[in-house]
């Protein structure tokens, strides 16, 4: 009698599951066919929250294409867009054949390498080490302590590395000098110039980095570490077997974007750092083309370099994306 109990029990819990799944599948169906106009009045909450977005990327980033077309001529402000006259490749030509370009794209190569095979595993480090924390209170704290380097503005940062760096009475130097009797001139020393500029880009950008992997590694399923540590596996080996074939996609697309602004390495910290001693090291394209353009107003010619720029990250982006996704991988898009 408790058998057919729960027999009839079963399947009423079947049938109540296969009955949700066909609700589910018709409501999927239904979203299908709905003309786009209903669609969109009916979920036009979500689209006005995506609004400010859109009306951002349009604004300062696809309208301001439109003026690398000055890149091809010898802009005048007095006579504008419409009255300059047209050079055609001129300051592309000028700017390859420059004595400039092989230092620039040196130094820039140079810094983005640095950053990519030292700086880009340091996040995702930190984000396998913080999840291995199990203790929320003291987790939050060691994560609230790692966040905030990256509000700090790099003015301050500056401020504190020189503090700490400065010949004549730095912390670092006054050591240095108890125990050798000589000081160390970081700041104006070409090889101390990329050591310097990494570690400030590790104590600034590394926890705040972290946010996106561990917000990748919330969504992994617990029941698989369960299994794991029934069939006898340490920390180590669910880290290696679970954690980070898990996160894999979310560590493939931040590659791709890293990659893809590999000649953008950032302009306020390099120029911060940068003095008339170390400048053969620390000149990249994003200082050259403030200098060019706003100090000695080729605008044109600086509109040139930018355009440079970007035209190798775009192809940088879509060949590592075709070979991520050669790779099996879901790539960017």
């Amino acid at each position: 009698m408790e058998s057919t109990k729960q027999d009839a029990v079963a399947i009423v819990n079947t049938s109540k599951q296969r009955f949700r799944r066909h609700k589910k599948k018709k409501e999927i169906e239904y979203e299908e066919k709905i003309p786009f106009f209903k669609y969109f009045k009916r979920h036009y909450i979500l689209y006005l929250m995506v609004l400010p977005g859109i009306i951002y990327f349009i604004v300062f980033r696809y309208v301001p294409m439109l003026f690398n077309i000055i890149a091809f001529q010898n802009y005048s402000p007095y006579k504008g867009i419409a009255g300059s006259d047209w050079v055609g490749w001129m300051h592309f030509k000028n700017f390859f054949a420059g004595k400039d370009f092989a230092m620039l794209l040196t130094n820039t190569l140079a810094i983005s390498f640095m950053n990519l095979f030292i700086f880009f595993p340091m996040p995702i480090i930190l984000a396998l080490l913080l999840n291995e924390i199990k203790h929320n209170g003291y987790k939050n704290i060691v994560q609230t302590c790692v966040y905030i380097p990256h509000f700090i503005s790099l003015v301050v940062v500056y401020s504190l590395t020189y503090l700490i760096l400065n010949e004549s009475n730095g912390v670092i130097n006054q050591l240095i000098q108890a125990m050798t009797g000589h000081t160390v001139d970081f700041l104006s020393s070409k090889p101390w110039f990329r050591p310097i500029l990494l570690l400030q880009t590790v104590w600034k950008e590394t926890g705040y980095g972290t946010i996106i992997f561990l917000a990748a590694l919330a969504g992994v399923d617990v029941q698989l570490y369960e299994a794991a540590e029934v069939d006898g596996a340490g920390r180590w080996k669910k880290m290696w077997h679970i954690t980070l074939p898990a996160i894999k996609a979310t560590i493939i697309t931040m590659l791709i974007l890293r990659v893809g602004s590999i000649l953008n390495t950032g302009y306020e910290q390099i120029f911060l750092l940068q003095n008339s001693l170390n400048r053969s090291v620390s000149e990249v394209f994003d200082t050259y083309v403030y200098k060019q353009g706003i100090t000695q107003g080729s605008f044109s010619y600086a509109t040139a370099v930018g355009l440079f720029k970007g035209i190798v990250g775009t192809v940088m982006v879509l060949t590592v994306n075709k070979i991520a996704k050669k790779s099996g991988e879901d790539g960017l898009y």
